[in-house]
């Protein structure tokens, strides 16, 4: 690629040779590398308004498809037309969830669950980005995901580690938009796969790497001096970082076999609950946000038999993950999320086996820890669960929320490259609001 070529390619373009030319010359991949806020950040205060604790992490899981709120969160028992075959359960707190359920009701009194979620999008994509980013999708701009803002807003952590990363979902749920590539997410395919590429090749030995380093320093300063744009300055440290990934101990938090068998197992034998347990480790060694990923919700058919497989494996890893927070003094600075991108109709179609389809105007999402009052539920439907009645919540309030937690200022403008002002919170017209009265 000539200087011209370089010039014109789009970031994803200048990206990729940047990867290929240090995977070939150095005899390493660094791509788990480019997402990890190479240039560093100060630590987000520690105290909010009135001395309130702040979160420190985010755990968000993503009930990718549609999560049926109905069996889950916000359940009908008084009217069986709507609530189908599922009963309620009581728990720890002063409310009923699903029966399919039974190891999270054990938290419930850590949870605060929201029942008057509601969204304009009813299609997976843009329910999805509208989740992800505050914004519906546009053609002309990708804009960065809750989990960049987090990064770029807080700062990162652990200085060697990633700030953001996310464990089973779409590549593009991580994608940092115009912030650049230093505030991508790491995606990971498997949690059980460690951090990928991140070792020297075994074809070359310590001593060819560090005079392919040198020699690499040598043409970096060319390299920089021909090609002044923003993201080859955002690659200038990028073998810097790279060496102190390689080399850091705490790369063996990606490492769940260090894990107990037990420990393990008590999560769910599963990508979703290793996930959890791998969010957990994350946490515990400085990782800012950590998405965990438990698709198939979208339940046109066979709504009940696959909500309740659904429901069984997050039930278990989110027990688990609650308890285990909380067992070692984290759930207080790591916000838990489940977040959806909508819930499913009050109207059972029998003709496609009991299913539920899309239903954008009212469903639920639940937060815990990192400052969130437990025990409690938020806003209400209507008898059907058709509509919002009381508190209605955006996901750009949601969203909002989720900055409120860690103490970031959702309202901040940052401007993409052509200079068009952005912030966590959404657009200026659909500005969220965090829900301050679920906070201690």
């Amino acid at each position: 690629m000539n200087k011209r070529e370089f010039n014109k390619a789009d970031e994803l373009g200048r990206r990729q040779f940047l990867i290929n030319a240090a995977r070939g010359y150095l005899g390493v991949s660094v791509a788990p590398m480019l997402g990890a806020g190479l240039a560093g950040s100060a630590l987000g205060a520690r105290e909010g308004e009135g001395g309130r604790k702040l979160a420190e992490s985010v755990i968000f899981l993503n009930m990718s498809g549609g999560m049926s709120h109905l069996d889950t969160f916000d359940l009908k028992p008084d009217n069986k037309e709507v609530q189908g075959p599922v009963e309620g359960i009581s728990t720890s707190a002063d409310f009923q969830i699903s029966q399919y359920l039974p190891n999270s009701a054990k938290v419930a009194d850590k949870m605060c669950v929201i029942n008057s979620m509601t969204s304009r999008q009813g299609a997976h994509e843009q329910g999805q980005y509208m989740l992800h980013r505050s914004y519906a999708p546009r053609g002309t701009i990708v804009h960065p995901a809750i989990g960049s803002w987090v990064v770029r807003l807080k700062g990162r952590k652990n200085l060697t580690l990633p700030g953001f990363v996310s464990v089973g979902g779409s590549p593009g749920s991580a994608s940092s938009g115009f912030f650049g590539a230093e505030f991508s997410g790491v995606p990971l395919g498997r949690p059980d796969q460690g951090l990928k590429n991140s070792t020297r090749a075994n074809s070359v030995s310590e001593e060819a790497f560090k005079q392919r380093l040198a020699i690499a320093d040598t043409l970096n300063k060319t390299f920089h001096e021909r090609y002044q744009t923003p993201d080859v300055k955002a690659y200038d440290s990028l073998y810097d970082e790279a060496v102190k990934l390689m080399e850091s101990e705490d790369l063996q938090a990606f490492k769940i076999s260090k894990e107990s068998s037990e420990m393990r197992e008590k999560y769910g034998s599963n990508p979703f609950g290793q996930g959890c347990l791998l969010a957990r480790r994350l946490v515990e060694t400085g990782v800012r946000f950590i998405e965990v990923d438990l698709g198939g919700w979208d339940t046109h058919y066979n709504n009940f038999d696959s909500v309740e497989d659904r429901a069984a494996t997050l039930d278990q890893a989110y027990a688990a993950l609650i308890q285990d927070l909380e067992s070692k003094g984290l759930l207080e600075t790591t916000l838990v999320v489940i977040g959806t991108e909508f819930g499913r109709t009050p109207k059972i179609v029998a003709e496609h086996s009991d299913g539920r389809d899309h239903h954008p105007s009212a469903f639920s999402c639940v937060l815990a820890g990192g400052g969130i009052k437990g025990g409690v539920k938020y806003g209400k439907t209507d008898r059907h669960g058709d509509k919002v009645e009381e508190n209605p919540v955006t996901l750009q309030d949601f969203n909002a929320s989720i900055a409120y937690s860690l103490g970031i200022d959702h309202t901040e403008i940052i401007s993409s490259p052509s200079g068009r002002p952005f912030r966590m919170g959404g657009a200026d017209a659909e500005l969220g609001t965090p829900l301050k009265e679920i906070f201690v």
